[in-house]
């Protein structure tokens, strides 16, 4: 029988609480206790009063898709009248509007396309470094290594190098959803299984490649799988070269189940609550203990429910979002400016602090300086 005050010290202490302990806690331990062990955590983890927040673009390589995901709405079947692959001139309008607006970052993800391979993918990545020297690329995610090396019979590790080279600086923690092949093969069979999503990390955090890790909950799965779904993370984090900074983020998200095959088929429904959303980021916090830095998603969750998160765990506020097109699909709906998240930060007794993908902090550009100055000028006039 386990004990919640004694399962709080152990986390407390920076001890690895099982799959299991972290379930007794989720399920019994109040959100109040919950909040303060996290927020303890966070100030081991964090200590000050910051919270960080980046300015990027989330565009899309391709919306053609075979991996047949039962929670996308996004996604188009080769062929499809709606199918696109975005172009270099494309590009060039997104990203010169991303660093207008201050950004200097592309989150670019796609479908699991089944014509392009690793030599389009590191043609691109070259083209757009060569037109942009001071673009971050955070770019992929494993479930699209695994499909670029299954097409190209390559290594994770081959792959990964390739595209290393070529310009990717670092790799989203996309697909993850919910590690546990009982779930995979429900919601989400076309992509690569949790050992193989778990593989292309280690290899990435051999090769000195920054990356994030997610978790998409609230469908089909367990508390258990939810827990199981950390403690393999944790694994993975700890077997990081002493040089890397492997995992940097953890980002915890509900499923939006807005017009999704799940909720069609009654096999599922979003039914997370503001509460629940604010225990599982605490709960993260201290299933994770090698784990540095905690987002919350206000995109999935509103900014009230994000702005508690910072106070049970969580130090930063995730992107403005320039553009996001997979999760605003399934009924996703909250937008910030970059006046807008620094409000909300400071509202919840925060100092907001600009970063780039590193978490190393940024000044702010000048543009969101001078926006700033107008908001204000406005108000006293």
């Amino acid at each position: 029988m386990h004990d919640t005050r004694q399962l709080l010290d152990k986390a407390l202490k920076l001890e690895w609480l099982t799959a299991e302990e972290g379930v007794h806690l989720f399920e019994n331990a109040s959100t109040g206790e919950l909040m303060a062990a996290a927020n303890t955590l966070r100030q081991h983890h964090v200590p000050n009063d910051v919270v960080t927040w980046i300015i990027d673009r989330n565009s899309n390589t391709t919306n053609v898709c075979i991996a047949n995901c039962k929670f996308c709405n996004f996604y188009r079947r080769p062929g499809h009248e709606e199918q696109y692959t975005t172009t270099i001139e494309q590009y060039k309008k997104k990203i010169d509007e991303t660093f207008a607006y201050g950004g200097n970052q592309l989150l670019l993800q796609g479908g699991h396309h089944p014509d392009l391979g690793l030599k389009y993918y590191c043609d691109l990545f070259r083209e757009l470094k060569q037109l942009y020297p001071e673009l971050k690329l955070h770019a992929l995610g494993p479930p699209e290594i695994a499909h670029i090396a299954k097409l190209d019979g390559l290594t994770h590790t081959e792959v990964l190098s390739a595209l290393k080279e070529a310009g990717l600086d670092s790799l989203p923690g996309a697909g993850a959803e919910i590690l546990d092949d009982r779930v995979r093969r429900l919601i989400s069979k076309g992509k690569c299984g949790g050992q193989e999503w778990l593989d292309v990390m280690r290899a990435a955090h051999q090769l000195n490649i920054t990356t994030s890790a997610t978790m998409m909950f609230g469908h089909i799965e367990t508390n258990l799988e939810r827990m199981e779904h950390l403690a393999k993370l944790r694994q993975v984090q700890s077997e990081k070269p002493a040089d890397a900074k492997g995992f940097i983020a953890f980002i915890p998200w509900p499923f939006m189940d807005e017009g999704t095959l799940l909720r069609k088929l009654k096999r599922a429904r979003n039914t997370c609550t503001g509460d629940e959303y604010v225990r599982m980021i605490a709960i993260s916090r201290l299933m994770l203990p090698n784990v540095t830095n905690i987002q919350a998603s206000w995109l999935t969750v509103g900014k009230k429910v994000a702005q508690v998160c910072l106070h049970a765990g969580a130090n930063d506020f995730g992107s403005i979002m320039i553009e996001e097109n997979v999760v605003s699909a399934a009924g996703a709906a909250f937008r910030f400016t970059a006046q807008g998240i620094q409000d909300a930060i400071a509202d919840a007794g925060f100092r907001p602090q600009l970063r780039t993908q590193e978490y190393e902090y940024r000044d702010l550009p000048e543009q969101i300086k001078q926006q700033q100055l107008d908001h204000a000028t406005m108000i006293v006039d």
